[in-house]
């Protein structure tokens, strides 16, 4: 049994807390987020064994098409992912800069996961559409070589369901600007 990490995003609150209580009760698995982002939508961030989660999103997908913006299933998630996630992330070698937008707040776990898996880099910080009007993004460092690669995978990952929104590497950012970001 694998461990994975899901989310589903809803348009609205009411659609999300069917969707939560839905989540919680179609499968084991554990809430780690269930609350309400820019601008006004709703996500449910949950974990527990591939299957479970899987059932879980398929459930809430299956039951409020209509509101749902987007969803996405990790199966062994990068270690970075939780760290960069609540502002924990270490980062002590600041080389060059890779950013990279989504629309929406599932479609930056499914990034980010995708660039840590893809080449040597760290991931900074992840932002899930707060203060955002529900874009989100992920800051993440490393080689400029590796960023380079690893923001084209992601971008790559989801630029065909369309959450795709923009995406940058800046080979040696200004000490300024890392104190800016960090």
């Amino acid at each position: 049994m694998s461990k994975a990490i899901g989310m589903v995003e809803y348009k609205t609150v009411s659609a999300g807390i069917l969707a939560a209580d839905l989540v919680i009760k179609t499968a084991e698995v554990d809430v780690i987020e269930a609350q309400t982002v820019c601008p006004g939508k709703y996500i449910i961030l949950f974990t527990g064994d591939i299957s479970a989660v899987r059932a879980s999103i398929e459930a809430a997908k299956a039951a409020y098409p209509e509101q749902l913006i987007d969803s996405f299933l990790l199966g062994n998630p990068h270690e970075g992912i939780f760290p960069a996630l609540y502002g924990t992330a270490e980062v002590t070698d600041r080389n060059a800069l890779g950013v990279l937008e989504t629309f929406s707040a599932a479609a930056i776990f499914t990034a980010a996961d995708e660039a840590a898996k893809t080449a040597e880099v760290n991931l900074i910080e992840i932002r899930v559409a707060r203060g955002m009007c529900g874009k989100s993004y992920v800051f993440l460092t490393g080689e400029v070589a590796a960023v380079e690669a690893a923001v084209k995978k992601a971008e790559e990952a989801i630029r065909e369901n369309g959450m795709y929104l923009d995406s940058s590497v800046v080979a040696s950012p200004d000490p300024k600007l890392w104190e800016t970001i960090m």
